[in-house]
Formats: C-alpha cells, sequence, structure tokens
C-alpha cells in the first residue's frame, strides 16, 4: 500500500475541460408541453431545427427547454504543489 499526502490550502482551479479529446458541450432541445426532446447534438443547429419541425406539426407546441450539458475538469492552481506534477488527462 503506498501512501497518500495530505495538501492544505492548496489552491485548484474548475473549468471547461480542454484536455485533448475532452468532449464539447451537448446540446438538446425539450418541449415545455409533452416533454418530448430532441436527440442529442454537438451543435445546437440540429436540436433548434427539431424544436421548429415539432411546433410546425403541434401548433399549441411552442415553448421549449434548452439543455446545455458541458464538462469541467478540477486541476492544481499555480502555487499548488502538484501543479508542475499535473499532466492532462
Amino acid at each position: 500500500m503506498s501512501a497518500r499526502s495530505v495538501i492544505r490550502y492548496a489552491e485548484w482551479i474548475l473549468g471547461v475541460d480542454t484536455t485533448p479529446g475532452a468532449a464539447g458541450p451537448i446540446y438538446v432541445m425539450e418541449c415545455t408541453t409533452c416533454l418530448d426532446a430532441s436527440p442529442p447534438s454537438d451543435e445546437k443547429a440540429g436540436p433548434e431545427d427539431w424544436a421548429i419541425r415539432h411546433t410546425a406539426r403541434q401548433h399549441a407546441h411552442s415553448g421549449f427547454r434548452a439543455i446545455v450539458t458541458s464538462f469541467s475538469r478540477v486541476s492544481p492552481a499555480p502555487g499548488n504543489p502538484l501543479h508542475k506534477q499535473a499532466t492532462p488527462r
């Protein structure tokens, strides 16, 4: 078993995950009338087009919830002893 050290008062940064291969935002539009939803997409245009077609088929369904899922990562801040050791995963 390896020993683990505790680093007190170390600073960390939480931000958008920009590591190589990290997923970008995922977009979905959800009808607030029937809760039907568009397929998830890497781009906003697909779900927005879906919402327009949904309303064209059912005129009373004109309200939508835009759902955007983004991904974050915590990393050691400059001054944190782990900062130099940190390698993006």
